[in-house]
């Protein structure tokens, strides 16, 4: 049996892995324990997952918990292989995801699986993506994400929430004004919450509450119209447009720019009736918090 794990982002109290089993039918189930809280996302494979509150069957598109201490097994008695994303919480960052859900009380999970749920596949399908797409920065926001929303789900039928107070919407608007004046910069979300002075989770709640859609949404939002205007306005290559930007990659960049706008940057630009100067984008130190 081989198992491969790789880190591919971490941050306090979280990290996410990226794991391959090859497993099969004849291969020996081996007894484990969870040392920290897990969720861990079913991207390919079918496996049978047993651990300290029951047993179920795991496909693609549920979703395995596990809780610090609770010993547990996988086995695959029908075939062969899985690939999972797992997600894994320090017990602090779980208590404070429950203290900010309403309704929740209990870090410890008391059932194996979620099943795939409608209500969860945004997140699902997000992170699988961000996963492909190396976009570590997305990663931290699906951590926190993902923990939510599995602790909303086994809290019961979600609570009508709160509208913003004014507080809060005056903590998000500096937390607005940052990204304004520095979204060219890396701005990980612990950053952008301690402008708020709000937990990351608090505050990834209630940004999207005032704002319509994630810190990361909206940077990337903001960074991909500065680099549309500049493209519009500006003979600069598109590399110097896209390092302008924000952007350490090119290739991540005309990516994003084509799902967002539907039109590759070369092919926007010609649309205005602007020439197109062919640059490659200058090296840069990669940074995690990259778009």
């Amino acid at each position: 049996m081989a198992l491969t794990s790789r880190v591919l982002a971490s941050g306090p109290g979280w990290r996410v892995q990226d794991v391959i089993c090859s497993a099969g039918p004849r291969d020996r189930t081996v007894q484990e324990e969870h040392d920290v809280g897990c969720i861990a996302i079913v991207t390919a494979g079918t496996f049978r997952y047993r651990s300290t509150v029951g047993s179920a069957v795991l496909a693609p598109g549920a979703l395995l918990l596990g809780s610090p201490c609770h010993g547990f097994e996988c086995s695959h008695d029908h075939s062969t292989g899985d690939r999972c994303l797992s997600f894994k919480f320090a017990p602090e960052f779980l208590e404070d995801v429950v203290a900010a859900v309403p309704g929740a009380r209990q870090v410890a999970f008391g059932v194996p699986r979620l099943p795939p749920l409608s209500d969860l596949l945004p997140i699902v399908a997000a992170a699988e993506a961000a996963r492909d797409d190396g976009d570590t920065a997305e990663l931290e926001e699906i951590a926190h994400r993902l923990a939510g929303a599995v602790v909303a789900t086994l809290a019961g039928p979600p609570r009508r929430p709160a509208p913003p107070s004014r507080s809060d919407e005056r903590r998000i608007s500096a937390a607005l004004h940052r990204i304004e004046r520095d979204a060219h910069e890396p701005l990980p979300l612990a950053g952008l919450a301690g402008v708020a002075a709000m937990s990351r989770y608090h505050f990834l709640r209630t940004f999207r509450a005032v704002v319509g859609m994630t810190p990361h949404q909206y940077i990337l939002h903001t960074r991909l119209h500065r680099a549309a205007v500049r493209l519009r306005r500006t003979a600069d290559s598109i590399s110097a447009v896209a390092f302008a930007a924000g952007f350490n990659d090119l290739s991540t960049f005309n990516r994003r720019f084509v799902r967002i706008m539907g039109a590759s940057p070369s092919a926007y630009r010609a649309s205005a009736g602007l020439p197109t100067k062919k640059g490659r984008l200058k090296s840069r130190p990669h940074s995690s918090q990259e778009a």
